[in-house]
């Protein structure tokens, strides 16, 4: 991107600055005990807790990879947003109150106390080796990779004689930037420093959509925007139409597609309805409910209506995020239809931000990308420190350890990740894909067995920590088996990622439930009602919050209300392609 003018430069340093100043300030506290570490003493307010969950779900896989697959496949690249409808649901009426009740620091400890301490293990390493190089590894790369274009750097600098990579300064930079108030406040910083990227990054990138729209408008308001922009996806206008009809049998293979629906068929490349819909149960409980990078926040709350109200303002953030990170790309695709190379459908947001703002606005906006770039970056650190410090350094190295040493150690080892992740990084470019499908790709792999075993752990009380064991490597053993045999090979290739993640967790589940039937059953003893869901004392409905307005069952229903509302305006019912 060129002509970001001093002003721009001064808005982004000033977030920046801002960003560290805040992240230091908040996590002055002192940090006596690993639980103020790691867990910000459980002391979160639903308002933070909701920004810190959104804050660590967003980020360039959003900005860049979400607005570019919203242009090349329409609406129904929001299924990734509303679809965690069912998620949020299980978290708010039974995980929140069944794993509070429980006070773990982390979900593998958890594990370990419905099965063993082997499948706490498993889970901690190859959570560990998932959030480094699915997760932090991809985001600093993804960020160096915005700096490098925002300000027009060279592939290199000469740095005291040597030619030194823009690429890896930009990702030292980034992680630097995290890292530093990260590792000095724990949680408390990482949670409180969200809330201000949450609140840039919405103010951000709701600019970008509504300048879109009155660009679209030509001059007759918003509303004649929106009209051209949904005319235009629908194949109003030559040009439109034939960027539609062109890319219609590789998406969808059939001669015409419907770029407004959101429910598409089975066959479509990227969100056939049904690996979508079934993906709930697999990525999408994985992901929201036993990621510890995610839930980290939830088990920090200040108790259970904080928890319950801090996901359900995080789903009406959910219900309007397509407005900043899908809306876009249809606003792209009405500007400019039938861009097929995928470098530049990856450069949708920096283009709309180039064009449509003006001087001081574009810092603003680049400022919001840096925000969803930081607040996951932090998150990550913080929830792979917290894993390997308790679930294996404190667990099976040194148990006796002090708090004073856990939290020393946390630090230290927050450090060592983010070097490592930063050493990482400038190889992802290697693999030849984008940033988005390289993240969701890896999902596949890694979500289907630890949800697996998480969710019938939770609801059978028959399930063995023999057959947990085992499930978890051969579910992502098999994963790697359908990529990269079953549909090379033997089936269509290509398939939709959530169809194979969906294979796979059905795989997952047959396993462990055949295991678990010619394995030993559990002691009784151990399968309480802390390890698994008892219908008749569950208090899911429960201190629901008084007086009305503050009851969890009242803005549930709302949040409900919202994403089915979402659904049906974009159900194909009231919109059908033009000609």
């Amino acid at each position: 991107m060129s002509g970001l003018s001093n002003l721009d430069l001064f808005v982004i340093v000033g977030y920046f600055v801002v960003l560290v100043v805040l992240g230091f300030a908040v996590g002055k506290t002192e940090k006596r005990s690993s639980e103020d570490y790691f867990l910000a003493g459980r002391s979160l307010p639903w308002y933070v807790v909701g920004a810190s969950f959104i804050g660590s779900n967003i980020s360039t896989e959003h900005f860049i990879g979400m607005i570019a697959a919203a242009y090349t496949y329409g609406i129904c690249v929001a299924q990734w947003e509303w679809g965690n409808i069912f998620a949020f649901s299980v978290l708010v009426w039974f995980f929140i109150p069944f794993l509070l009740s429980s006070r773990v620091f982390t979900a593998p400890e958890f594990l370990e106390r419905r099965y063993n301490s082997a499948c706490r293990l498993l889970f901690a390493v190859l959570t560990v080796v998932a959030n480094i190089t699915a997760f932090l590894a991809a985001v600093l790369y993804a960020s160096a990779i915005g700096l490098k274009a925002v300000f027009a750097w060279p592939d290199t600098v000469a740095i005291a004689g040597m030619d030194v990579s823009t690429l890896a300064l930009a990702v030292v930079g980034m992680g630097v930037v995290a890292g530093s108030y990260a590792i000095y406040g724990g949680l408390r910083s990482v949670a409180w420093t969200d809330v201000f990227q949450v609140v840039v990054m919405v103010i951000g990138g709701i600019l970008v959509t509504v300048l879109g729209l009155r660009h679209l408008g030509n001059g007759e308001g918003l509303l004649a925007g929106w009209d051209t922009m949904i005319a235009r996806n629908l194949g109003d206008g030559a040009a439109w139409k034939a960027a539609i009809d062109g890319a219609a049998q590789e998406i969808v293979g059939q001669d015409h597609y419907n770029r407004l629906q959101v429910f598409q068929p089975l066959s479509h490349k990227l969100v056939p309805w049904q690996g979508v819909v079934l993906s709930w149960l697999s990525v999408s409980i994985w992901y929201n409910c036993i990621n510890q990078f995610m839930i980290q926040r939830v088990f920090a709350a200040k108790n259970d209506w904080h928890a319950r109200m801090g996901i359900l303002f995080a789903g009406f953030m959910k219900i309007f995020m397509p407005l900043i990170v899908v809306i876009p790309g249809l606003i792209y695709f009405a500007m400019e239809p039938g861009l097929t190379d995928a470098q530049q459908v990856d450069q949708t947001y920096a283009v709309l931000v180039a064009r449509l703002l003006h001087t001081g606005m574009r810092g603003l906006l680049l400022a919001a990308l840096f925000g969803a770039i930081q607040s996951t970056i932090d998150s990550v650190l913080n929830s792979t420190s917290t894993i390997i410090t308790l679930d294996i350094h404190h667990k099976f190295i040194n148990p006796a350890a002090s708090e004073e040493t856990l939290v020393k150690m946390g630090k230290w080892i927050s450090a060592a990740v983010l070097v490592l992740a930063m050493a990482i990084a400038p190889f992802i470019g290697w693999l030849g894909q984008g940033v988005f499908y390289y993240i969701q790709n890896l999902y596949a792999y890694f979500a289907p067995p630890f949800a697996a075993v998480f969710l019938i752990g939770i609801l059978w009380k028959r399930a063995t920590p023999v057959a947990a064991t085992i499930t978890i490597p051969a579910g992502i053993a098999f994963g790697f088996f359908l990529e990269f045999v079953v549909f090379r090979y033997w089936l269509e290739s290509g398939t939709a990622f959530t169809l194979r993640s969906v294979y796979n967790w059905g795989f997952c589940v047959v396993l462990l439930v055949f295991l678990s039937l010619v394995t030993p059953p559990p002691p009784p003893e151990k399968i309480t009602d802390e390890v698994t869901i008892n219908w008749r004392t569950l208090t899911a409905f429960k201190d629901l919050g008084s007086p009305w307005y503050r009851n969890v069952g009242l803005w549930y229903a709302l949040f409900v209300a919202g994403i089915l509302g979402c659904y049906a305006a974009f159900s194909g019912l009231f919109m059908a392609p033009r000609g």
